[in-house]
């Protein structure tokens, strides 16, 4: 076949090497320059991938996979376009901003050719595909959905970083806007995908017949907003126990122990592409979701909790020196979209303190450019709040804290033996830990 992938992002490029490497014509579309010329040269745009950079070092000179930023270049012809371009939501708002894809849909559909399938893979609100994408495209290019081209969704299910381990490891999804889409969508998907085995799953890893569109798009939704609402319960028992008394880790340890609970750990912050986003995206859709709405009202506050608790135990924050460790949104992932740093660095800020940033993953220059001040361990500092799960700052000591009074882990990640006589605190921790027997 041949393949066109609009959008050379972190799952986007990926996911072109991956029908490459089944052996497919595959050509990617993107409109940075910068990144089409980096694919073309056989380089990773981006680092952290596992396996990519190997990948396209043997994939660019064999010819199987090229970029390209023209439209005109790409989409002609093409058997299969899949789309992985970014959706934003409002801050404010909460709604859904469509303008990067409503551009990337409107140039494809200026250069569509009958016989074609389009499959987004972004997360889209429910409905989106069937009431937004179809009459635009169909408006642009003249052509028929459901007899000269179809369109399906399959929404991307993997994490950054591990990629090719999870499209083998989870079930594609596929729903389209009839039977015969979906029929199109699954044939293509099991041509340019392979499956680890599991016996885990009621029925055989692969591609999976969602039905419908609307079934894809909330099957995505729904997977991603169950975690961030499961996260908000967490948080809501961690402050409970904070002001109860007792370790909160210790209860949803006890309750998981048993096959009918699956509590989630509570934390300083939800961020990423996905789970402080999706929950906003069905609430587009679906407002009267309550339950949705203050779980995820209740997860921003945390960062704003962990810097009001550092204030009833030191007092005022103004002119402290505090370090933030962690701009990433999770551990070992070059990162920030949405990540709890800069509601944690905001709180910090409206207090007074003289707030600075470490993180092993990035420069100081990187750091200085989102207008974060560095900090280096090593230097003095008063209070610490850990907001990722670095592996690096698991060894963590007071001696590469010099004259901190108060550490804060948002991630439970340091080892509380190493902080003997120094107040250290986790949310949910229900008291202060000054010693460890």
């Amino acid at each position: 076949m041949r393949i066109a992938v609009v959008a050379l992002g972190k799952i986007g490029l990926p996911l072109a090497v991956q029908f490459a490497d089944m052996g497919h014509e595959v050509i990617g579309v993107d409109v940075s320059q910068t990144a089409v010329d980096a694919v073309n040269a056989g380089e990773e745009p981006f680092p952290g991938e596992a396996h990519l950079a190997e990948k396209l070092g043997e994939l660019i000179p064999s010819g199987a996979l090229r970029a390209t930023t023209e439209y005109s270049e790409a989409i002609p012809g093409a058997d299969a376009i899949v789309i992985v371009v970014p959706l934003f939501v409002n801050d404010e708002t909460w709604e859904p901003d469509f303008a990067w894809m409503d551009s990337a849909t409107k140039s494809l559909a200026e250069h569509l050719t009958p016989g074609t399938l389009i499959s987004y893979e972004t997360t889209l609100p429910v409905g989106t595909l069937r009431g937004r994408w179809k009459p635009m495209i169909e408006e642009i290019s003249g052509l028929t959905e459901g007899k000269d081209f179809h369109l399906v969704f399959s929404p991307e299910r993997v994490l950054t970083g591990r990629v090719f381990a999870d499209l083998r490891r989870y079930p594609k999804l596929v729903g389209g806007l009839s039977d015969e889409g979906t029929r199109v969508g699954i044939e293509f998907y099991e041509k340019v995908l392979e499956f680890d085995e599991r016996d885990d799953l009621p029925m055989p890893n692969g591609v999976w017949d969602m039905g419908t569109a609307e079934a894809a798009e909330m099957a995505k939704l729904a997977e991603t907003t169950y975690r961030d609402v499961n996260i908000g319960l967490a948080n809501q028992f961690a402050v409970y126990a904070d002001k109860v008394g007792f370790d909160v880790d210790r209860v949803i340890t006890a309750c998981n122990s048993q096959p009918y609970s699956h509590i989630h750990r509570p934390g300083i912050a939800v961020g990423g592409h996905c789970i402080p986003v999706y929950p906003r995206l069905y609430l587009s859709t679906d407002p009267d979701a309550s339950v949705v709405r203050t779980a995820r009202s209740f997860n921003a506050t945390m960062p704003s909790y962990v810097v009001g608790r550092a204030e009833e135990l030191l007092g005022d924050l103004n002119g402290l020196r505090v370090a933030v460790l962690g701009a990433s949104y999770r551990g070992k992932v070059k990162e920030t979209a949405f990540s709890g740093v800069f509601p944690t660095v905001g709180a910090l800020r409206e207090k007074g303190a003289h707030v600075m940033v470490e993180d092993p993953m990035f420069s100081d220059e990187e750091l200085q450019a989102y207008g974060w001040e560095p900090y280096h361990l090593g230097d003095q500092v008063d209070l610490v709040i850990v907001q990722a799960d670095h592996a690096e700052y698991a060894t963590l000591t007071p001696q590469d804290l010099p004259g901190v009074r108060l550490l804060i882990d948002g991630r439970r990640i340091t080892d509380a033996q190493r902080w003997v006589g120094i107040p250290r605190l986790t949310i949910g921790g229900g008291t202060l830990a000054l010693d460890v027997e």
